[in-house]
């Protein structure tokens, strides 16, 4: 209940305090990467549960001429690129947290592709809600191997109290300031999960 009642008033506030700085991001959006100005895309929640995640768009819809989408790292531009090193491109991810779908910290949401090829340790990481930021965002986050970042979110789920979210907030806003661990390279943020231990 306190991890709830501290979800509420921290998502409702920084949505409140920010909204000004939202709107702006959004309007830049809009101009340099185009229409829609969110990204929307269904996630694993609590027991890997779907919900719809909500983040500004930080990539364009470039297409080749086979009508195929382009890789991440042709369509990430420079702007997107500074959204995702900021991380102002997941401010409205607050919005699933004020409506019960994520909490400020927990093991972040990977793609619905990705439940199925869990292993029994792996999808541990699924019996909290996912998190704006978590365990591993603050120890490496991109930079991480997937092995890596499974282990930390699984300790955190077997860890997790009150205070360990305190401290993994607080962690969180010196990592944002430093840009560390943002890009795994080459314009990517993280290569394809392929299931058991490959990285």
């Amino acid at each position: 209940m306190a991890k709830r009642l501290f979800d509420i008033v921290f998502s409702f506030g920084w949505l409140v305090l920010f909204l000004p700085l939202m709107l702006a991001v959004a309007l830049l959006v809009r101009l340099r990467l185009g229409a829609p100005v969110l990204f929307i895309q269904e996630r694993p929640g609590l027991r890997g549960r779907p919900f719809r995640m909500v983040k500004f768009r930080t990539m364009t819809d470039e297409r080749g001429p086979d009508g195929e989408l382009l890789s991440d790292a042709v369509r990430l531009t420079a702007f997107g690129k500074f959204l995702r090193a900021t991380t102002l491109d997941e401010f409205p991810e607050m919005w699933n947290v004020l409506v019960g779908d994520m909490s400020v910290v927990g093991p972040r949401p990977l793609l619905m592709r990705y439940v199925g090829r869990y292993d029994a340790f792996q999808a541990r990481r699924m019996e909290v809600k996912p998190g704006v930021t978590g365990w591993a965002q603050v120890n490496g986050r991109n930079a991480l191997t997937w092995e890596e970042k499974f282990a930390l979110d699984v300790w955190y789920v077997d860890h997790r109290s009150f205070r360990l979210d305190m401290k993994i907030v607080v962690l969180t806003f010196f990592k944002v300031f430093a840009r560390s661990g943002i890009d795994a390279g080459e314009g990517k943020t993280m290569e394809e999960f392929r299931g058991g231990n490959k990285n």
